[in-house]
Parts: C-alpha cells; sequence; structure tokens
C-alpha cells in the first residue's frame, strides 16, 4: 500500500497573540531547550505614540521551508529534510560549523554549547509522528498556530489557505517559507 503523501506546514494568525508565551515555555519543556536559547519567539512592534499606541505580536520560529538554504550549505548533510517537509538537524552528523545559522533567512537556529550542534524548531515530530499536535499549537490558548498536511484537502490550513490572505516572509531568498501569516 502506498504511503499518502504529506507536507506539514504552520498557519500563523498573528492578530489573535496575546504575548503569553505558553508556545515559547510548552517548546522549552517538550524539547528541554537550554535557558538563553529558544525555537519559537514572538516577535513584538509598536506603531504610533502615546495615548495612540499599538503594540502587535508575531510568532516566530523555523519555516520549514520547501527550499531551504540552511539544508543546502550543510557540508555533513547532517541538516536535512523530511519527506513530509520538516527540516532537521541530524545531532550525531553536525559538527557545529553554524553554516546554516548564517543561511537561515529567519535567525531560526541555535548553537548549543553543552553539544556543540546546532538546533532549531522540529515541530515536535516526536509527536506529529504520533498524530498529536507540535507542543506550540496544542498549548496556545487563543489557537493562534494551526498546523496541519498542506496536501489534505480537508484541513483547516487547507481551508484556512484558501479563504484567505496570507503572506510569508522573506519570499525573494527562494526558500519557500511554510510558515503563513494570516492578513
Amino acid at each position: 500500500m502506498a504511503m499518502k503523501k504529506r507536507r506539514y506546514a504552520l498557519v500563523i494568525d498573528s492578530r489573535k497573540c496575546i504575548n503569553c508565551k505558553a508556545c515559547a515555555v510548552a517548546c522549552k519543556a517538550e524539547n528541554e531547550v537550554p535557558v538563553g536559547n529558544f525555537r519559537n519567539w514572538i516577535n513584538e512592534s509598536h506603531q504610533g505614540e502615546y495615548p495612540k499606541l499599538r503594540i502587535d505580536f508575531e510568532p516566530e520560529q523555523c519555516h520549514h521551508c520547501t527550499n531551504p538554504s540552511c539544508v543546502r550549505v550543510c557540508p555533513t548533510g547532517a541538516s536535512w529534510q523530511r519527506k513530509d517537509g520538516v527540516v532537521l538537524v541530524a545531532e550525531d552528523d553536525c559538527i557545529g560549523c553554524r553554516y546554516c545559522m548564517i543561511a537561515c533567512p529567519y535567525d531560526a537556529r541555535y548553537f548549543h554549547e553543552e553539544s556543540g550542534t546546532v538546533h532549531k524548531c522540529t515541530l515536535c515530530t516526536h509527536r506529529i509522528d504520533g498524530g498529536v499536535l507540535p507542543a506550540c499549537v496544542e498549548t496556545c490558548p487563543s489557537k493562534v498556530r494551526v498546523f496541519g498536511d498542506l496536501e489534505d484537502p480537508a484541513s483547516r490550513i487547507h481551508e484556512l489557505l484558501s479563504t484567505r490572505r496570507y503572506q510569508v516572509k522573506e519570499p525573494q531568498t527562494g526558500n519557500g517559507p511554510q510558515l503563513y501569516y494570516l492578513i
């Protein structure tokens, strides 16, 4: 029996973000991310002046690109991409050269001092392979992130991308980012 093709991605509705940072805390706990490092975070921007001041919050992380520059520059093949689109780092093969960190237009990787290797968001593959949502998606109280399979026309992510306007960051890089921000 043939395996069903999958292509995982995230839709982000920044307007729903309340900057509670539950996503970052859940990720750190789930993936044992060291203090001072993050696999996901919230960017904050301010518009206007008091008393007409607005603060916008924008979740950020690895974009799990379709044509990731981080994978192309890795001299050992430690940075690689699964068939479902998730971009990973094989820690045993990583030599800590940090070329992937330089190549990433989203600044989504960090150097793990203890292991001497680069780490990043894995979309919680240990969870999604078991049919469970990534920790950041599951824990968000305002449901900012929608995770799904772009190949499944019945999925919520497919519905959102078919009916709502969205944008991706840094499309000019040719990386093909798979984090879609609703506008």
